[in-house]
């Protein structure tokens, strides 16, 4: 999404990080309308969608040099106006298997997407060894082989 980052960074600027500095991305559509929308919910901060409150409690995103696969801890609360406050989720969503223990909702489905550190990654360290060309030693003359060798 072209504007990911501006949303996050707005997130990010209205409330503190968390200890974690983890930041789930959800996507939730609203069934009746069509209309997806991406969610950004820092750990263990409350976000708003419609008439739902969902919690992130714990996120985590395998390595790039890994499978990819996200994992996230949610409780989701449905607090309609005409009905109680009454949970409607809470257990492990996973990005790759958004079906596997999906949000049963009437109206509204939620999947969790990734989980993103809120601090910009560490260029990678440059190698301590140096490259070598593969015709190093190529104007080096053969070492002179013992009489024994045969050759």
């Amino acid at each position: 999404m072209k504007f990911g980052w501006a949303v996050l960074a707005a997130v990010l600027a209205a409330a503190p990080i968390p200890a974690g500095g983890a930041v789930l991305e959800l996507r939730a559509l609203d069934k009746i309308t069509g209309h997806a929308k991406v969610l950004y919910a820092p750990l263990n901060r409350p976000v708003n969608y419609a008439t739902l409150t969902i919690v992130a409690k714990s996120c985590y995103s395998t390595p790039p040099s890994e499978t990819p696969e996200t994992s996230a801890f949610l409780t989701i609360e449905d607090r309609r106006s005409d009905r109680p406050s009454r949970q409607v989720f809470s257990g492990w969503m996973y990005a790759s298997s958004p079906g596997l223990n999906g949000m049963q909702h009437p109206l509204y489905d939620v999947w969790a997407i990734k989980c993103m550190t809120a601090a910009p990654a560490k260029p990678p360290e440059a190698s301590a060894v140096a490259p070598v060309s593969p015709n190093k030693g190529a104007d080096e003359a053969m070492p002179e082989l013992p009489e024994e060798a045969g050759q």
